[in-house]
């Protein structure tokens, strides 16, 4: 009897290094090719694992057994005015360029632009620019989803799901993707989206477009000390109609300076921010030159640009820092051990304080903290020993108890997959997981999509 063909490791791993294994990988060129594929599972009762571009941090589409169905060949594209039809294939940068070239704007922008647009609605995900226009979830129209007994459902905004569910209470902060968002009178997409490839499979999105802005001012913007940036972060978040506000800790610009010598020596934080304008406005920008000035910000030092050559250098040295930080953890041989936790942004602060005394602890010279400060929404990463990963599993959960005592959520962005599904039960009482228990048991009675992710 011949030998099963060796199976391509790419999928079976995602970029945190997180590494499984499968019995066969099933790559449908269409939907009837994804009916078919859920169909023989069903038949077999075989766990199945779908499978996007590998670019989770959570373990999500990395298989434990079972089969691997890959949606790479669902690259259909097509841009009208106002909204845009993906396969769930498609890559983020491919409809970010797409919409750009027809003068509209895709709003959602994770910061992995090489990840497939069935893996960015399978977490609900967001980016830097949710600051203004909120998650993935806000910005679709309908979906095709083929369920995992084989049905097709063309669903639209509005379409309301045809079983009770009730309420699940809901942490008071701007993202949150841990468990199914369950209301009652909810739709179908709030329930597909952000459900992590576990009620059905995504296979083509009409997504809404909004016109490209006339022109973008951009700052990254240097401080001697967080408490400065803090201060500045408060104020602009209050007072201007910014699109995003990113942060970075003193660790994360030494970690850049490799590729940014330029960053000066006295910065210790900064904070990273860009606004839509009217073109040619002068105004605002005379405005962001006073509030630059009066933050206390080392302003002479700090970047400032309208330039698309400029805020691309910029989007550069935002994406390049999660690209060292996943370097560096390979280089180690160490899984990725990061947060991806968000708390009420009145408790913003009090969260920092805590991650840095507890990181000066227990891993001093070993962490990186940045990201989404503008909705409370930091990410640390741990640069840990392969051969003691339980020292930084216990602090990123001693985190994660700490985010949820603070009325935060234990995943803001990235979903639990199946290396953080044990961290749903921080967040949400027994009878609340049950009852998202109960809608998996009416969508996917044999618990064949996702075993193991989110719910465990």
């Amino acid at each position: 009897m011949p030998e099963a063909p060796a199976i391509n490791p790419a999928y079976l791993e995602d970029a945190s290094g997180f590494h499984g294994y499968a019995e066969r990988v099933i790559a449908p060129i269409d939907e009837a090719g994804v009916v078919a594929a859920l169909r023989e599972a069903a038949d077999a009762g075989t766990a199945v694992t779908i499978a996007g571009a590998g670019t989770g941090v959570t373990g999500g589409r990395v298989p434990q057994g079972g089969w691997v169905v890959s949606l790479e060949k669902f690259t259909r594209l097509e841009v009208q005015k106002g909204c845009a039809t993906a396969g769930a294939g498609v890559l983020l940068r491919d409809l970010h360029a797409a919409a750009q070239a027809s003068g509209q704007l895709y709003p959602p922008d994770p910061t992995e632009t090489g990840a497939s647009i069935g893996g960015t609605i399978a977490t609900n995900a967001s980016g830097a620019r949710s600051f203004q226009y909120g998650a993935t979830r806000r910005w679709i129209e309908r979906l095709r989803v083929v369920a995992p007994d084989g049905r097709v459902l063309d669903i639209g905004r509005g379409d309301a799901i045809d079983f009770d569910c009730p309420a699940i209470p809901l942490p008071a902060v701007t993202k949150n993707t841990a468990g199914y968002l369950l209301h009652p009178g909810m739709d179908w997409i709030d329930l597909f989206t952000g459900s992590e490839g576990t009620l059905g499979v995504v296979t083509e999105a009409r997504l809404r477009l909004v016109p490209a802005p006339q022109a973008v001012l951009a700052g990254i913007i240097f401080f001697g000390g967080d408490d400065a940036a803090l201060d500045a972060v408060d104020d602009w978040r209050a007072s201007a109609p910014v699109r995003m506000l990113e942060y970075f800790d003193v660790a994360s610009l030494d970690l850049l300076r490799g590729r940014f010598p330029e960053i000066p020596r006295a910065a210790r934080a900064a904070i990273l921010f860009d606004q839509e304008l009217a073109a040619d406005d002068d105004r605002e920008i005379d405005e962001w030159s006073t509030r630059i000035e009066e933050s206390g910000a080392l302003a002479n030092d700090s970047w400032v640009a309208l330039s698309a050559a400029d805020r691309e250098r910029f989007r550069r040295f935002r994406h390049a820092l999660p690209e060292l930080v996943n370097d560096t953890v390979r280089r180690n041989g160490a899984l990725k051990m990061n947060t991806d936790y968000a708390v009420p942004l009145r408790r913003n602060r009090e969260m920092l304080r805590y991650y840095r005394e507890r990181l000066e602890q227990e891993f001093p010279g070993r962490y990186v903290i940045f990201g989404h400060i503008g909705d409370a929404h930091l990410h640390v990463n741990l640069f840990s020993s392969p051969g003691d990963p339980q020292h930084a599993i216990a602090l990123i959960l001693e985190f994660a108890h700490k985010a949820v005592e603070l009325g935060g959520t234990v995943s803001a962005e990235h979903g639990l997959g199946k290396r953080k599904a044990n961290l749903l039960k921080l967040q949400y009482a027994p009878e609340h997981l049950e009852a998202m228990r109960a809608v998996k048991r009416r969508l996917d009675p044999e618990n064949l999509l996702g075993r193991g992710v989110l719910l465990g």
